[in-house]
């Protein structure tokens, strides 16, 4: 049975829960005086939980990998990521004067709050980095206050990071920006160790802006605030010392913000993929480093609008609780999707941010009129980050197709954050709550398969991955006599998917569509939506948008799943169509059209989108602008009709045929898969 209803609903404008009780929430974000006013809104819940000295930060009782003391520490040094810039341009001061107690104390050896001796790998050396921008921009505010002893404490303190390794990584930033401070504040420094560290992190470098996060490391959002966050950092307080190097910077942070920008929504949400997720409104710190380093490429008015947005969109999120401080999760508050080296401080590093206050007043950046979004295609290929990047004109959608990886890592989630079929700004993407069944594992944007036991395998990395125009090929073994092969056709609001399965064992495989947020009453017509099985096709609508899978050749049926609570990051509750089929010992090839359109995300006139004619390939229905899909658009969407996959599937260049399936790239060039 199909349930309809035709209300639209505008996510912007809808209060988050509990977002009336933080003040940020109604700051108009529209100048440098509001952007110092929700930092002090930010900042004042944490009052009363400074300890006795000011050195320690305690604002939670969840544990992490490492000891309480330390995460204390941590909260303290995460607060100064927006705190110094303010203090470079002249504000916060009361507060300063607080912190200024606590690094007196937590630096002194014989205090009780001591932040104590680090070792190796230590989660001090990361948090020890801040002090260096301080030292660098306001050396006369964190250094010439304290006296002889207070300095040479600070100093002990900071220089054991030259003593101790840092993990291969984004981390060797920080000992060079701890040395950088030192030099500007005219302090011994280890200019041997700085370089090495900076000719180590070029080797990081992939192309076209690219890095990854380490040797064979993944290309997420350590990339924006991290390396560049860093390098644009580095051109700022080194450009006369180290002009070479600074520009190199500024060269690369200009060509990866080419396609960085495609992550960004026109309503200020952003691509939520990869870890560390909890830093949320860091995600719009790379453009305040921009802004910072006179980065070019963009102008001053479009930077501001990528800070401003995306900051609008975190405060309008419920993220916050009852006393006003930051949570760990993502939209809402959530310990599943975090990591082991997330305590209840560390989402302060979203502060990040909140460089941009080091500019004065007549910066190009806060002299200029907020922009819009530049004109942007509706596909951008990202191959160093193994990414295609689809944009939706008619809603703003912005979701990242992804090949996968030949590497991994032990965070938590790995395969969640880095190897699904695609990330959503509109549908997010979910996390298992545990391993028994479909409804724990919450398999969106994912093949799953079992061998009966409802114990799930998916695809952790890749024996080999490619992308050829919108089309992303990846080769993975689930088990050691499975072979898998994927080829996603990139496009929105469609997509489609094929596989070629060869198995030695009897599997159960489950094909997750796009991860549905469900209002108060789920999928019905209180909410504005509704539901619909039939076949080999499953339909779902809400408040939220429209999400749906067809199976196309192979499947046996299709279902809803309703996974448990809290595995999304955008919707503690959703509903996940999915395709299953039966495999038995042999060669299988499934495909799917998977649909997924979000409702009422705010697009501009102002938003051009550039939609090229495609030689092959229905440029209208890539974009999302089919004209028979606007009279359904607020029902169950277009992909909940009769044919309706086939149809896509074709108008993206795809022909199932007898023997082979046809691929059309956007180029033009065929892509044949020989079907054996």
């Amino acid at each position: 049975m199909s349930l309809q209803g035709n209300r639209s609903i505008d996510r912007t404008n809808w209060p988050a829960a509990g977002a009336g009780l933080h003040p940020v929430a109604r700051n108009p974000l529209k100048s440098r005086q509001d952007m110092y006013r929700a930092l002090g809104e930010l900042l004042a819940p944490l009052q009363p939980y400074y300890s006795k000295g000011y050195a320690r930060l305690s604002i939670g009782s969840t544990g992490t990998g490492y000891s309480a003391n330390v995460a204390e520490m941590e909260g303290f040094s995460r607060v100064l990521w927006g705190l110094v810039p303010a203090i470079a341009g002249g504000s916060h001061e009361e507060l300063w004067e607080r912190c200024l107690d606590g690094i007196r104390a937590g630096t002194d050896p014989e205090h009780k709050e001591y932040w104590g001796d680090v070792a190796d790998y230590d989660q001090r050396l990361v948090e020890m980095a801040v002090f260096g921008l301080a030292l660098a921009l306001v050396p006369d505010r964190i250094w010439h206050p304290l006296n002889e002893q207070e300095q040479s404490n600070l100093y002990q303190w900071l220089n054991q990071i030259n003593r101790h390794p840092c993990y291969d990584c984004n981390w060797l930033f920080f000992n060079v920006l701890v040395n950088i401070g030192f030099r500007k504040a005219g302090l011994p420094y280890d200019e041997e160790q700085v370089e090495r560290n900076l000719n180590r992190i070029d080797e990081f470098y992939l192309s076209g802006g690219w890095y990854s996060d380490g040797i064979g490391g993944h290309c997420d959002y350590y990339g924006p605030f991290a390396i560049h966050y860093y390098g644009l950092v580095y051109a700022r307080l080194m450009a006369k010392e180290d002009p070479k190097r600074a520009e190199r910077y500024l060269e690369r942070a200009a060509a990866f913000a080419s396609d960085f920008v495609y992550w960004h929504a026109p309503d200020g949400a952003a691509i939520p993929y990869g870890r560390s997720l909890t830093y949320r409104f860091a995600q719009s710190a790379f453009w305040s480093a921009a802004a910072f380093a006179g980065m070019a490429g963009f102008k001053p008015g479009e930077l501001k609008g990528l800070v401003l947005r995306n900051l609008r969109w975190w405060f309008r999120q419920p993220i916050f609780d009852r006393g006003g401080i930051l949570t760990i999760g993502y939209a809402y508050p959530n310990q599943i999707m975090s990591e082991n080296y997330n305590s209840p401080g560390s989402s302060y590093w979203a502060l990040k941010t909140f460089l941009v206050l080091a500019l004065a007043e007549d910066d190009p950046f806060w002299a200029a009129e907020e922009e819009e979004l530049p004109a942007l295609k509706t596909i951008s290929v990202q191959e160093p980050a193994h990414l295609v990047v689809c944009r939706e004109p008619e809603t703003g959608h912005a979701a990242a197709f992804n090949t996968g990886h030949l590497s991994s890592n032990e965070h938590t989630h790995t395969s969640a954050k880095y190897e699904k079929f695609a990330y959503s700004t509109a549908f997010a993407f979910s996390v298992p709550r545990a391993e028994w069944g479909l409804s724990q594992g919450a398999f969106d944007s994912m093949l799953a398969l079992s061998e009966g036991d409802q114990l799930f395998r998916v695809k952790r990395t890749c024996e080999e991955a490619w992308i050829r125009d919108q089309v992303l090929y990846a080769g993975w073994k689930p088990w050691a006599n499975v072979d898998v092969r994927t080829w996603l056709v990139a496009g929105l609001p469609w997509h489609i998917r094929i596989h070629r399965i060869h198995t030695e064992r009897t599997l159960e495989a489950a094909e997750g569509g796009f991860a549905l947020g469900l209002g108060d009453h789920g999928v019905g017509v209180a909410e504005g939506g509704g539901a619909d099985v039939e076949g080999r096709r499953a339909a779902a609508s809400t408040v939220w948008g429209a999400s749906s899978v067809h199976g196309l050749l192979g499947y046996d049926a299709a279902e809803l799943i309703y996974p448990q609570a809290n595995t999304n990051l955008l919707h503690p509750r959703t509903v996940i169509p999915t395709l299953r089929a039966r495999l038995d010992p042999g060669t299988h090839w499934l495909v799917s059209a998977v649909y997924g359109k979000p409702r009422g995300i705010r697009s501009t006139s102002s938003q051009a989108c550039l939609v090229s004619s495609i030689k092959g390939v229905d440029s209208a229905v890539m974009a999302g602008n089919d004209p028979a899909s606007q009279q359904r658009r607020f029902s169950l969407g277009e992909g909940a009709d009769q044919g309706a996959g086939q149809a896509a599937a074709e108008k993206l260049g795809v022909r199932i045929g007898q023997g082979n399936i046809i691929i059309t790239s956007l180029s033009g060039t065929p892509i044949t898969i020989t079907m054996d």
